[in-house]
């Protein structure tokens, strides 16, 4: 090992102890193998399943909005979300290369093409002054379309992620998004319990889309969420997602071409024990990141990613943002963490360098570039918190 990789192998072995350590597992109980064994019993353990209401009612109440429709998967509710907003073949969204694939496939799905933005250092998540000159590039016309003069195609919504947990500046995005007549999707795929200034991440914007993918905070093996204030938006998902099936006791009548994309109930039975767990996970990952804190808060060769001002992270991955000077380490620093037993990750492929989108339009993406060369995700399950109370004095061989 380099002596800057053996450093940051140390560091995270004093947080969380030796190896093994998974980049993050879900926690799984007892109660929630109850619930899903009763569902079982019950025989409805489709999307008919009382359950599915119960999960949609308590992440209502969790989240403090008035509308939840329960999804197989976040990639479902963005694609809902886009297709609700009036994105159709031949348009743009704007989106970020720093994301998951899904964020840049939903909108693919809905036969338009992502229009990349910049990101910040603060949050990862799209930088507002990148916003700013993107939607100044556009040409907007007498009915207030907006237009991409380079691509003649016309720009429908903005879509935006808080990468990691972390908010992204949402109220100065959506601002932005507002004065050119476009509406604002969160993809809080990753930022279920995450705040900014008291409301949930996915509540802010026009509609909120979440995950509960295995390696959520939350899980319901495979699921999403579609959260919306707007009752006509979550309607017209909840049609959508069915089928497009008019309701009807006996008649099997679509009036358009739908979605099977609806949360079976044995998912949901299972994400029910789990947000009544959500302030328990909350508070463990919170702690761990904590300890990760004191543990790098005198390392040289990189910075802990915290929490910008005014928000509450939920902390799904902790991230370590590697010194420029040491960015040509990166596949040394990760191998090194793998061959001790730590599940550390890169950021992903920038979506902007997939071949799928290599001619989608985009801005200055320096930013992003930059990041892609530097993140660490750090090992983050809830479990390694109970580790803690164990661990070595992370400074006591610095």
């Amino acid at each position: 090992m380099t002596k800057e990789s053996q450093d940051i192998v140390t560091r995270v072995q004093r947080t969380i102890g030796e190896s093994p350590a998974a980049l993050h597992e879900p926690d799984l109980s007892e109660y929630e193998v109850e619930l899903a064994v009763d569902c079982i019993r019950s025989s409805f353990i489709s999307t008919v399943s009382p359950y599915v209401n119960r999960f949609e009612a308590t992440l209502a109440a969790t989240l403090g909005s008035p509308n939840v429709l329960a999804t197989n998967s976040g990639t479902s509710a963005l694609q809902l979300a886009l297709l609700v907003l009036g994105v159709r073949p031949g348009d743009e969204v704007l989106c970020t290369a720093l994301s998951f694939a899904a964020s840049a496939n939903a909108i693919a799905y809905c036969g338009a093409t992502p229009h990349f933005v910049d990101v910040e250092d603060e949050t990862f998540g799209m930088c507002p002054d990148a916003l700013k000159a993107s939607l100044a590039s556009m040409h907007v016309s007498q009915d207030g379309t907006l237009t991409n003069p380079t691509t003649g195609a016309t720009v429908r919504a903005v879509l935006v992620v808080h990468i990691f947990g972390q908010p992204c500046q949402i109220d100065a995005l959506q601002a932005l998004a507002g004065s050119y007549g476009l509406l604002l999707i969160e993809d809080a795929a990753e930022a279920l319990g995450s705040q900014v200034d008291g409301r949930s991440a996915g509540t802010i914007g026009a509609i909120g889309c979440l995950s509960f993918n295995g390696n959520k905070i939350a899980t319901t093996g495979a699921g999403g969420a579609l959260v919306t204030n707007n009752s006509s938006f979550a309607e017209q998902a909840r049609h959508l997602a069915s089928l497009a099936k008019a309701p009807h006791l006996w008649h099997y009548r679509h009036t358009e071409v739908g979605f099977n994309y609806r949360m079976p109930g044995l998912n949901a039975a299972v994400g029910c024990a789990q947000l009544e767990r959500l302030d328990a996970f909350l508070a463990q990952k919170r702690a761990l990141h904590l300890a990760y804190s004191e543990s790098f808060q005198d390392c040289e060769y990189g910075k802990l990613h915290g929490e910008a001002s005014g928000t509450s992270s939920n902390f799904w991955l902790n991230t370590l943002v590697l010194d420029g000077s040491i960015s040509a380490q990166l596949d040394t620093i990760l191998q090194d963490l793998h061959n001790s037993g730590l599940g550390a990750r890169p950021v992903w492929q920038l979506l902007s360098n997939l071949p799928q989108f290599a001619r989608a339009p985009r801005g200055d993406l320096s930013t992003a570039v930059d990041l892609s060369r530097r993140i660490v995700n750090l090992p983050s399950g809830m479990g390694l918190s109970a580790r803690l109370s164990t661990r070595n004095d992370p400074l006591a061989d610095s």
